[in-house]
Parts: C-alpha cells; sequence; structure tokens
C-alpha cells in the first residue's frame, strides 16, 4: 500500500501549528522580562480580573437573552405551571396520574426540600423559635454590656 499525501487543510493546520510553536517559544524566551514584586502582584490581579470581569459581561448577556426568548418573569412561557408540586411528580400527563419522588420513591431514598403548606407551617413555627431565642440572648449580652459600661462611669 501506498502512504497517502495528507490533504491541503490537514497540511495546513500542521503548517499553522509549526509557526504557533515557533511563536511561543520565540515570546516566551526572547522577550522575557523578570517584574519586580509590585509588578508580579499587578499581573496577578490583571489575570485574576479578566476572567471576573468578562464572566460577569456574559452573564449579563446571558440574563438578556433570557429576558428576550420567556420575557423578565416568565410571562413569555407558552407552559406557566410546573408539572407536580413539592414531592410529587406527573407520571402521565393525560391521565394525570402522579408519583411521589424521594424518601424511598423515585429519586431513591432521597429527603426533597418540599414547600407543601404543612411543611411551610412547621419551619415557620422553627424559624420564629430561633429567631425568639436569638433576641434573648442578645438582651442578655447587650444587658451585661451596660451594667459593664455603668460599672466603669461610677
Amino acid at each position: 500500500m501506498s502512504q497517502q499525501q495528507p490533504n491541503w487543510f490537514v497540511a495546513g493546520v500542521r503548517d499553522f501549528q509549526v509557526r504557533h510553536n515557533r511563536l511561543k517559544k520565540a515570546v516566551h524566551e526572547g522577550w522575557r522580562y523578570p517584574l519586580p514584586r509590585w509588578g508580579q502582584a499587578a499581573m496577578g490581579f490583571v489575570y485574576f480580573c479578566i476572567p471576573v470581569v468578562g464572566g460577569y459581561f456574559v452573564m449579563q448577556w446571558a440574563i438578556s437573552k433570557s429576558h428576550e426568548s420567556i420575557g423578565e418573569r416568565g410571562e413569555l412561557l407558552k407552559v406557566k405551571e410546573v408539572q407536580g408540586i413539592g414531592d410529587m411528580r406527573v407520571i402521565d400527563t393525560d391521565s394525570g396520574e402522579m408519583e411521589r419522588v424521594g424518601a424511598g420513591g423515585w429519586g431513591g431514598g432521597v429527603h426533597l426540600a418540599v414547600s407543601d403548606v404543612e411543611t411551610q407551617r412547621k419551619n415557620r413555627e422553627k424559624l420564629d423559635k430561633f429567631l425568639k431565642r436569638q433576641k434573648k440572648m442578645q438582651e442578655r449580652n447587650s444587658g451585661g454590656d451596660r451594667d459593664r459600661e455603668e460599672g466603669r462611669q461610677e
């Protein structure tokens, strides 16, 4: 079998790679200049900021595209309601059959965060209880601070 000649595209890519590697070598070996500490810090800051700022602008662009396609609040969506609520999922849209997911269901034993009325009520009670305890602790600590300040002033 005779060895086939590479086509013009493959030859062009190889030629580009060779020239690119030659350029990289010249830049990294010939133009190298050691920076002082402040210069290294400045360049580190620049190299850190480029992806952060670039990422910010990419996200702003993605948000604007999202607003164009679905609207700011989803008002352009064709289907505005989610199938299933909390830990329920729709199996058959025609019959409306639903199945429980998570904690032994379809999700394989994972307890999912649900937002049914009972769970919201329990969470609200726990949050109120926690906030009351925090307020009492804060009052005790601020009362002790006042006593110490009064003791110093006497």
